[in-house]
């Protein structure tokens, strides 16, 4: 017996897609770059997370991307380009900061 091709169409139920992620203008300017540079040079491009007493093995010799945090959110009153405001992190330990501080933020 021939099998009957199907009378619709595959329905897209997926909402619709978020907008891509853009840095923020302020961190593109001249003096937030030179300060990233400076927060990740100061820890050697090795991600400064300590967890249970271990630092995080992630830094940019293992190809790893390491991104300049700020300790203090800018949201929560954390200084721009305050270097005692910085550390490095791998983007794995910053997206697990980033989304406590926000769930702090909003009372989560």
């Amino acid at each position: 017996m021939k099998m009957l091709a199907p009378r619709f169409g595959v329905l897209d139920i997926r909402s619709a897609q978020p907008a891509p992620k853009r840095a923020d203008a302020e961190l593109l300017t001249p003096e937030a770059r030179a300060w990233a540079e400076r927060i990740c040079t100061r820890a050697g491009w090795q991600c400064e997370w300590v967890d249970q007493g271990q630092r995080c093995q992630a830094s940019r010799a293992n190809g790893d991307r390491m991104v300049a945090d700020h300790v203090i959110e800018r949201a929560d009153g954390g200084a721009l380009t305050d270097d005692s405001n910085g550390r490095c992190l791998c983007v794995r330990h910053n997206t697990i900061k980033g989304l406590a501080a926000r769930a702090a933020r909003h009372g989560g």
